[in-house]
């Protein structure tokens, strides 16, 4: 017989106590654009799951891909500019 046993780092690791860091709280609202930008293109593409895409649709789905791509270029541009040194771009 096997016995059965937990590992503690595991429980412990998401214990009420233990709170997000300000580094990580600024990463997730640096991201936080990208992260709305994909959802509005999952909502875009979830309207569409059960029918034929209309012309409305797809330029709704257009918009939404192009917003989600320049979130990301956005985010990229602003975090690497962030870590050139010497403010070089």
């Amino acid at each position: 017989m096997n016995d059965i046993v937990t590992v503690q780092d595991a429980v412990t690791a998401f214990a009420d106590w233990i709170e997000p860091t300000a580094a990580e709280l600024d990463a997730v609202e640096a991201e936080m654009p990208v992260i709305l930008a994909d959802v509005e293109l999952l909502d875009a593409h979830i309207v569409t799951l059960d029918r034929v895409p209309t012309e409305l649709d797809a330029r709704r789905i257009r918009r939404a891909r192009r917003r989600a791509l320049a979130a990301r270029v956005a985010l990229l541009n602003h975090t690497a500019g962030a870590s050139l040194p010497g403010g070089a771009a």
